[in-house]
């Protein structure tokens, strides 16, 4: 099995020695110091605090590389969370509490597109999420997807096999809406047609 490829990079090279060496005792790790997209799997930023320096790295690393991200970090905000979780972090471990093991689950965890964070970043990321819906989206139609309720509703129709006459009489539409609903998904994700649509709505969870 090929081994993961991490490069870690620190404010503190101390740091950065003591986290390459976590890594160098798990036989499925490989510690690179190439900054090359193809050269490494995960990234490990460690930084004393969430500073303007740590954003403006992830968002360099986010921008060329497109990498995963496990962040080491002394403490974090709500606000900077979000911004953390832009720029690509999957994986926050508290610089406090960081250990071979806990660094190795998550690097493997960010390796299999999964995440790891402490359950009140969690909880905070998820309180966040719910005032974006309540105050923002849900005023404004939308949902978390991006789509409306009235575009899901049109895309569900459409994957249980309705046509578009058969789903403007369902939603009491006229077909020219329908269409238009249709053809607004499609132009905005670049698909180029029903089936499409249908599957990536499929692959989002939207129905």
């Amino acid at each position: 099995m090929a081994k993961t490829r991490v490069r870690v990079q620190a404010t503190d090279p101390l740091v950065g020695m003591g986290l390459s060496s976590y890594l160098a005792m798990h036989s499925d790790f490989q510690v690179v110091t190439s900054k090359d997209e193809d050269a490494f799997d995960v990234a490990v930023v460690a930084a004393e605090g969430f500073t303007a320096a740590t954003v403006t790295a992830l968002r360099l690393t986010a921008a060329t590389v497109a990498r995963p991200v496990v962040l080491v970090v002394s403490d974090i905000d709500e606000s900077q969370l979000i911004t953390a979780v832009e720029c690509g972090v999957v994986a926050i471990l508290p610089r406090a509490s960081v250990n071979q093991e806990r660094l190795a689950q998550s690097v493997r965890a960010a390796r299999a597109g999964g995440g790891m964070m402490p359950p009140h970043l969690i909880g905070r990321l998820l309180d966040h999420f719910r005032r974006l819906q309540r105050d923002v989206l849900l005023p404004n139609g939308l949902t978390l997807s991006g789509l409306t309720a009235r575009e899901i509703e049109v895309l569900r129709l459409l994957a249980d096999g309705l046509d578009t006459t058969e789903i403007a009489e369902e939603m009491r539409y006229s077909v020219r809406t329908v269409k238009a609903i249709i053809y607004g998904v499609m132009g905005r994700y670049k698909l180029r047609n029903r089936s499409q649509v249908v599957a990536h709505a499929v692959r989002a969870g939207l129905i």
